[in-house]
């Protein structure tokens, strides 16, 4: 997986589908991929998109939604294409750092605080994972309180355990 600066693109091209975590919307632009979000349902994630892009024209229609799909279902394959980052230089560090967390393991809001030289930075972490716009392709999911209990998920706490289950599962089975 490739990881890209990208400011605030023109366009965006989306769309969604059902997935056993509930819907999934995927949105990508000339960069990579810049949104994955999960919900309840389509209109919801559509609204989510709109609001995280104001500026930005959308469009339904092809976009790398199988690839994500097969990443959801398996992670330990990873994804092969690019994700195109926006946010803040610090969230741009975080989410980076993210990505280093392998599949079927997590990390403390801490030790990624540590793993970005910021150590004292731990509730900035936090934010930043919460505003994480790729779902599971930068894993935010994988992120844990320090004893190891699952804090917070922007698409619900059920969710994330439900990813970590997977992830071990697979990693298991390797």
């Amino acid at each position: 997986m490739k990881l890209v600066s990208a400011m605030r693109p023109p366009a965006l091209t989306y769309g969604t589908a059902s997935s056993d975590l509930g819907e999934v919307l995927v949105a990508d632009c000339d960069a990579g991929v810049a949104a994955v979000l999960m919900g309840a349902d389509a209109a919801e994630l559509t609204a989510d998109l709109r609001a995280r892009f104001p500026d930005t024209r959308l469009e339904r229609g092809a976009v790398a939604l199988v690839a994500v799909l097969e990443t959801i279902n398996n992670p330990a394959r990873g994804f092969g294409g690019t994700l195109a980052l926006g946010g803040t230089d610090f969230q741009r560090q975080v989410w980076t750092a993210l990505t280093a967390i392998p599949a079927g393991e997590t990390r403390s809001y801490a030790q990624i605080a540590q793993a970005i030289d910021a150590p004292t930075a731990v509730r900035a972490v936090a934010s930043a994972c919460g505003a994480n716009p790729i779902a599971v392709l930068i894993p935010c999911h994988r992120v844990v309180r320090g004893d190891g209990s699952l804090a917070g998920y922007r698409w619900g706490v059920e969710r994330k355990r439900a990813l970590l289950e997977r992830e071990r599962t697979l990693a298991l089975a390797a």
